[in-house]
């Protein structure tokens, strides 16, 4: 990455932020997610939660009826967040220590969500 670069974290972030109930169905996750074309969803019940594709994936890989499970048996929770005015290569630092393709957005609220895609297609 240009050590140059100060592209901040507010102009590649994707807004608005999609969120989804804790109790809502694993089904209404993955429908919302293909519908949106986005991998990942803030958990509005959970208090810093987010249930993304691989969450599903894996209920699926497990057996689990879509159905019947809700967002809450897979969400990840206390997850990472980062601020609008944060660098690009920071979040990228931060991506990779923590092992994660998405980091919530939060300015006193939840604004908006940043993605390893978001990521990638800045540094392309």
């Amino acid at each position: 990455m240009d050590l140059n670069d100060r592209t901040r974290v507010s102009e590649v972030m994707s807004t608005p932020l999609e969120t989804i109930g804790a109790d809502e169905p694993l089904r209404e996750a993955a429908r919302r997610m293909s519908d949106d074309d986005i991998s990942a969803l803030v958990v509005t019940t959970g208090g810093g939660c987010i249930v993304t594709q691989s969450d599903i994936v894996g209920a699926v890989a497990a057996g689990r009826d879509l159905d019947e499970a809700v967002v809450r048996d897979v969400m990840t929770e206390n997850v990472e967040t980062v601020t609008p005015d944060l660098l690009m290569e920071e979040v990228a630092a931060m991506m990779t220590m923590y092992g994660v393709k998405h980091l919530p957005v939060v300015d006193d609220d939840y604004v908006g969500m940043v993605s390893s895609t978001d990521v990638a297609e800045h540094l392309s």
